[in-house]
């Protein structure tokens, strides 16, 4: 019997040359599997003979078509003991290792939730023990969109859809330096609260729209004029994008390049989608939010979320999303962050098991796009989880707006999330705003009572609205009892009502 160990390079190739049966390269060594739901895995064979797969106690036969096979194993408990999987064809057997059954989510979005580990400063995450119940899998971007032309090797890669390169990782200082620092933050607090073994895939791009992450079938069905070599020209894409991309593939718009429509969730997210996963984190936005169209994005971001849905065939997968930080800028490049962590807000208050996170205290100080306490971006997403998908008790949220009322020349604003009520420094809250038309709003001044504010300001006598962190950049001061910052509000909009 011939048998042959699969190591895990998350490559196909080097097997496959010798092979008449391969599995598909997302299924190699160290890999986590997601329990309590049906797992298909797949490859390639000669077509002759029964294909059977062995894992955990299951052992099944897989259907053959033209030379692939496709096997589907039984919902499995949560395992945290390393075993092996085989799949046999005659005298050839694949030996897969060390396979653990939990919880997997994906990762992704754009340079914030690319930022790796070695970049943030955190020197003891970077050489500690690594905990053998948390996995991930990599996904190394091989073309970046700096500011340079493409050459031909870069052109032929993106041409030939190998953007990405990845495999399956235990977590030791050495695979973790590149891994996403939110992700990896996320996946190992999540594994302490959960206590069984967690995998994070993760996959993401500097500067990507969402069009980017958009899945073929949606662009087919609603955006077919992205699908053209007009596509740079498209109202979908900020200045930003349309600059940079020109400035990698110049004047051939039939160039490949990341930016287009569809590429990125083609190339990085696709070949997951038939792997079962737990749910979504989501750090994108910063490219999207050039453009001041509400209405715009909001659609874009619902069929983004919907469309990885109907592809992950779970039409509630849980969705994560980061609100845009704060960013000490005042370039028009930033000016409409505010309206875009709106429109995240807008979309978890429509979508079911969708939620946002509130970093508004973590952003930059200054003008950089990367701000760099990823360490507590990737806990709270992972209290986030743990509280609103797996049902823990765990705080993961600040206060947040439950009713707003007038009373008087004054607004009450009453929230939810809200024991222990004060502010950080000591001083009144600051960043709330009225007005008495919707359009024009000031500076109100705000004091607390128990679980509410009350707001007060000159310039409006007759308040009917009420925002909070309306801003690009400001220093908040509201906290609960547990120490999580106030989450920024604005009278709801429309979206099917133009941009406001």
């Amino acid at each position: 019997m011939k048998t042959r160990i699969l190591l895990a390079l998350g490559l196909l190739a080097p097997l496959s040359a010798q092979a008449d049966i391969t599995v598909d390269p997302i299924y190699a060594d160290h890999m986590v599997l997601q329990q309590g739901k049906t797992v298909p895995v797949s490859g390639t064979c000669d077509g002759k003979g029964k294909v059977t797969l062995s894992f955990n106690g299951q052992t099944v036969q897989a259907k053959v078509k033209n030379g692939k096979w496709r096997a589907e194993l039984q919902p499995m408990q949560a395992n945290a003991e390393g075993q092996e999987m085989t799949i046999t064809q005659g005298d050839d057997t694949l030996v897969i290792s060390d396979v653990l059954v939990g919880e997997v989510w994906v990762a992704s979005g754009q340079s914030n939730m690319l930022w790796r580990l070695n970049q943030t400063g955190d020197r003891i995450s970077l050489q500690e023990e690594g905990t053998a119940t948390f996995r991930f899998y990599h996904s190394q971007p091989q073309v970046h969109t700096n500011a340079q032309a493409y050459n031909e090797s870069l052109q032929q890669i993106l041409r030939d859809k190998q953007m990405y390169k990845g495999g399956w990782n235990t977590n030791t200082p050495q695979t973790r330096a590149n891994m996403s620092a939110v992700g990896y933050y996320f996946g190992r607090e999540l594994q302490q609260q959960l206590g069984v073994p967690v995998a994070v895939v993760h996959a993401s791009l500097g500067g990507s729209e969402m069009m980017a992450w958009m899945p073929p079938t949606v662009l087919k069905k609603k955006y077919k004029d992205c699908l053209t070599e007009k596509w740079l020209e498209s109202k979908y894409m900020s200045a930003w994008v349309r600059g940079r991309a020109r400035q990698n593939i110049g004047k051939d718009l039939n160039a490949p390049h990341p930016y287009k429509p569809a590429y990125l969730f083609e190339t990085g997210i696709e070949p997951w989608v038939d792997f079962p996963v737990a749910g979504v984190i989501w750090y994108q936005g910063e490219s999207d939010a050039e453009i001041e169209d509400r209405k715009q994005n909001y659609e874009l971001l619902v069929d983004l979320i919907n469309g990885w849905r109907a592809e992950f065939d779970n039409k509630e997968l849980p969705f994560l999303m980061v609100e845009l930080p704060r960013i000490n800028d005042k370039s028009a490049l930033r000016a409409y962050w505010p309206e875009f962590r709106h429109v995240q807000r807008s979309a978890a208050k429509r979508l079911p098991a969708v939620h946002t996170l509130t970093t508004i205290d973590l952003g930059s100080t200054n003008s950089d796009v990367h701000p760099p306490r990823k360490l507590e971006v990737g806990t709270r997403l992972a209290h986030l989880a743990a509280a609103q998908v797996y049902g823990k008790d765990v705080a993961y949220s600040g206060p947040v707006v439950d009713s707003v009322k007038t009373q008087g020349n004054s607004m009450v604003v009453t929230y939810k999330h809200a024991t222990g009520l004060t502010t950080t420094d000591g001083q009144a809250p600051v960043g709330f705003e009225l007005s008495a038309n919707g359009d024009d709003f000031y500076a109100a001044d705000a004091v607390i009572n128990g679980e509410s504010i009350t707001l007060t300001c000159d310039k409006v006598k007759k308040p009917k609205f009420m925002r909070y962190a309306w801003f690009t950049y400001m220093e908040p001061n509201l906290v609960n009892g547990d120490k999580l910052p106030a989450v920024p509000y604005a009278p709801a909009f429309n979206p099917k009502k133009g941009k406001k």
